[in-house]
């Protein structure tokens, strides 16, 4: 078995069609759903600034989870390495979305807010520390192209 390479599935199936498909900007709606094989189906949409529902999640909601999620698993491992015994983690992360004159758009950063609960609070330094080496194993921040940022918050 090649543990060097995963491969990972989904599918988006669109459910907007409104009768008349793409007839206009406003004729459709963003609604879809978001499914993979023996998981619950996952309810999707744009922003809601886009005409999307504020009820479903939308692809910058998913981006930014798939970041705070991956760094939050690479921390816990890290720790691990770093005999660090967390109790307790918890994100608030924050991405900031750039739009351009010609209807394009990108993420110019993110800035995760790690909460994270220790053993022996005497750690806390090397505990804060480990977010960088955690941010340099995270399959997601190292495949996008704006940074991701970390800024400890402590209980």
């Amino acid at each position: 078995m090649d543990l060097s390479n995963h491969r990972y599935e989904v599918s988006v199936h669109w459910t907007g069609n409104r009768g008349s498909g793409t007839t206009s900007y406003r004729s459709y709606g963003r609604d879809h759903i978001i499914r993979a094989a023996g998981l619950p189906d996952l309810p999707g949409t744009a922003d809601p600034t886009f005409h999307g529902d504020k009820d479903r999640w939308n692809p910058e909601q998913l981006l930014l989870a798939a970041l705070s999620q991956c760094h939050m698993l690479s921390y816990l491992h890290i720790a691990v390495l770093n005999s660090v015994a967390v109790t307790g983690y918890s994100d608030n992360a924050i991405g900031t979305m750039k739009l351009n004159s010609d209807n394009s758009g990108q993420f110019t950063e993110a800035v995760l807010h790690p909460r994270v609960e220790l053993a022996d609070e005497s750690q806390r330094e090397l505990a804060d520390s480990l977010h960088e080496q955690a941010n340099k194993v995270c399959f997601i921040a190292r495949s996008v192209n704006f940074p991701v940022l970390h800024e400890p918050a402590h209980p």
